[in-house]
């Protein structure tokens, strides 16, 4: 099992913890985190994320789902990626589990990955459905991504919680909804800036056509800062 969080605090951001070179002495891919609650368009976002990067990175995806495969066999009708490059991972628990507490399962699918399609540039692993508390282990992934919608309230920056104040990046999505369900967006926007205490925050829409830019290109320099490190 794999144990490096602090329960009684929230976790400090991510910083490039894990080791970076495989056993051969190459560097492994950047491992980026997706997490936030059910319907927030996690699963949505890896698919634009992964038509967005896929013709200049090698890319690989892991899902989390308790139960099913679901997210993964999305991603496969979606054709984002070829299907050797999409593996699930059934966590039988809540999916924070799988992700912080007992990262075994998804270390080993992420690693697979690697030997057998590699070399990969960037590995997104989507986390199930999650609460507020969802973060990952810095032993998994190198940094984090928290996705939000505004669907679920307006109110959801001012709660805070660990995904909210200390993910490297928060996504508020869905933001085409906003006058249908009565959420402010300056009022969302306001309140992650207090949350967050300068880190970045990006509000998107995937219905546009460039609705992931803003996200890809806060990949793409993640990734050029973890290749020049």
């Amino acid at each position: 099992m794999h144990l490096d969080h602090d329960t009684t605090t929230f976790p400090q951001r991510h910083t490039h913890s894990a080791a970076p070179l495989r056993g051969d002495g190459t560097r492994r891919a950047l491992r980026v985190g997706l997490g936030g609650p059910v319907g927030s368009g996690k699963t949505a976002t890896v698919a634009a994320l992964c038509k967005e990067l896929r013709d200049s990175l090698s890319l690989a995806v892991v899902t989390n789902d308790i139960y099913t495969r679901e997210d993964a066999e999305f991603l496969l009708r979606e054709a984002v990626l070829p299907p050797e490059r999409i593996t699930a991972v059934e966590t039988g628990a809540c999916p924070h589990t799988a992700i912080r507490d007992d990262i075994s399962a998804n270390l080993e699918a992420v690693e697979d990955l690697e030997d057998e399609v590699g070399p990969l540039d960037l590995i997104l692993v989507e986390s199930g459905g999650d609460n507020l508390t969802a973060t990952f282990s810095k032993g998994l992934v190198d940094a984090q991504i928290f996705v939000i919608d505004v669907a679920g309230g307006d109110d959801i920056p001012r709660k805070g919680g660990p995904g909210v104040t200390t993910a490297d990046l928060l996504v508020v999505n869905k933001t085409d909804l906003a006058p249908y369900v009565g959420s402010d967006l300056e009022r969302m926007a306001a309140d992650a800036k207090a949350q967050r205490a300068g880190l970045p925050v990006v509000f998107q829409s995937l219905r546009t056509d460039d609705g992931v830019r803003s996200v890809a290109d806060w990949v793409r320099g993640r990734l050029a800062d973890w290749t020049t490190a």
